[in-house]
């Protein structure tokens, strides 16, 4: 029972005309915008910090190999692991979230992240321990994906269930911001521990020191648990959005979501997945694979571009600053001109970005850095849309389980392979990345395929379609 209104605009929400759901409380916009920021920069932070150091000191440290590219290759197959764990996360995250709310959910797949990342910071090494501790590491990673693999849909249903009327793209931005921010805060971090442990002189200046390898590395993991305490106090103060309570009202929760997703809204499934595949390769070969080839020296067996890893960040994190900005800039183009008109147009310019890879890096430093901030900026447009597309798709009572699944199952297709692929490619172009690039313009081909099949999603009113047929309210559970 709700206790006695204590003042005017509490009584104005419990009016006698008022619903339960319409008289819950209802999160600020402050809260909501830095619920969902939090927990993405924290997520994304932490996946960072693993892809970093799976090309900096997991391959010596996890993979020894007397062949660095079949190291960096092992290496990099255990960061694709976390995708495959992903949907997997999705689903569990996603029943629990469509089932019982939102904001528990969230704190879940928070704290799921948090403990694995930290432990990855007291790993024990291949020196140290053989092959059970690349085995432990494999257990982390894949609990890391599980963990995402609620985060995401979670945070970007905080954003659009609580944003006003024409602005849930602008609202879906700031959960898609953590992408750029925790970028930015993981790199950053080791590139002042790479600054205070710096290699030896005379030593190669793309190879971390003596020091760095010893026990730098862990510091950005064991770091988290400090942005972990932050999020879960930001999340535990929010409230369940009231179009999640309206459906509990109207007891249209399904008992099993993922049936019902499958059932009657698999094309969704589909054109969501397909229209998230073009944004994933491009994130993860520009934050993954250019790290990568970045630093790779000139004269080795498969030549890169031979820059200092510090100097190469640098660039990258120019970059990202554009990736963050432009994140932003997406969410009212989408407002105005429609998710799927807008997304068509980005992609188009993806698909002509992979073509142009060697005439950007060609043209030297310059290049290098034009190169980066046209693929972060590409990036920002894809990726800040989706927050509002792929919740769109989905009625309320399987939204977080379908918005979850599209895109987690899209990380398999696209950011699984996408590392691994281009080191195939790169390895194949002796050298040269123009086969990565014709790679990313292709699997642009196929999300701008499904974007024009789709319809667009801009005006459905997040609790359309919530009408129970008679299958679903044999579905619902009893109060």
């Amino acid at each position: 029972m709700s206790a006695p209104a204590t003042g005017p605009a509490q009584a104005q929400l419990q009016s006698p005309s008022q619903s339960p759901a319409e008289a819950a409380p209802v999160n600020s916009r402050s809260r909501v915008l830095v619920a969902s920021l939090v927990g993405t920069t924290i997520e994304f932070y932490d996946f960072y910090i693993y892809a970093t150091a799976a090309v900096l000191v997991f391959p010596v440290l996890f993979f020894p190999s007397s062949d660095a590219t079949t190291a960096l290759l092992s290496s990099f197959a255990v960061f694709g692991a976390a995708m495959v764990a992903r949907p997997i996360g999705a689903i569990v995250f996603g029943h629990l979230g469509d089932r019982l709310g939102r904001k528990g959910t969230l704190v879940a797949s928070l704290l799921t992240m948090g403990i694995a990342t930290f432990l990855i910071g007291v790993l024990p090494t291949y020196a140290q321990a053989g092959w059970v501790a690349t085995a432990l590491l494999v257990v982390m990673r894949l609990a890391q994906g599980f963990a995402l693999g609620g985060e995401w849909s979670g945070a970007a249903l905080v954003a659009t269930e609580n944003a006003p009327a024409g602005k849930r793209a602008l609202w879906g931005t700031f959960p898609q911001l953590g992408a750029p921010l925790g970028f930015i805060i993981g790199n950053g971090l080791f590139l002042v521990i790479g600054a205070l442990l710096p290699s030896a002189e005379g030593a190669d200046p793309s190879q971390p020191s003596d020091a760095f390898l010893s026990w730098g590395w862990r510091i950005p993991f064991l770091f988290s648990a400090v942005m972990v305490a932050i999020g879960l106090w930001v999340r535990m103060r929010l409230v369940e959005s009231q179009v999640f309570a309206r459906t509990q009202e109207a007891g249209t929760v399904r008992k099993l979501p993922l049936a019902t997703v499958f059932r009657h809204h698999w094309k969704q499934l589909v054109l969501g997945t397909f229209a998230m595949l073009a944004t994933y390769v491009l994130f993860y070969l520009m934050t993954t694979f250019s790290l990568s080839y970045g630093r790779t020296a000139e004269d080795a067996d498969v030549p890169g571009l031979g820059y200092s890893y510090t100097a190469f960040v640098l660039m990258m994190i120019f970059g990202v600053l554009f990736f963050a900005a432009f994140t932003l800039v997406s969410g009212p183009l989408a407002d105005t001109y429609g998710r799927r008109r807008t997304l068509a147009w980005v992609t188009a310019g993806i698909i002509v970005f992979g073509l142009v890879w060697v005439p950007l890096i060609g043209l030297g430093t310059p290049g290098v850095v034009l190169w980066l901030v046209l693929g972060f900026t590409l990036m920002g447009m894809t990726f800040g849309p989706m927050g509002a597309l792929l919740p769109e798709l989905f009625p309320t009572s399987v939204r977080y389980t379908g918005s979850g699944i599209s895109y987690n199952v899209s990380s398999i297709l696209g950011a699984a392979v996408a590392p691994f692929v281009a080191v195939a490619l790169w390895e194949a172009g002796d050298g040269s990345p123009w086969l990565v690039g014709v790679y990313l313009s292709v699997m642009a081909v196929l999300t701008l395929t499904a974007l024009l099949i789709g319809k667009e999603t801009k005006d459905i009113a997040l609790d359309e379609g919530e009408a129970p047929t008679a299958p679903a309210r044999a579905e619902a559970p009893s109060a």
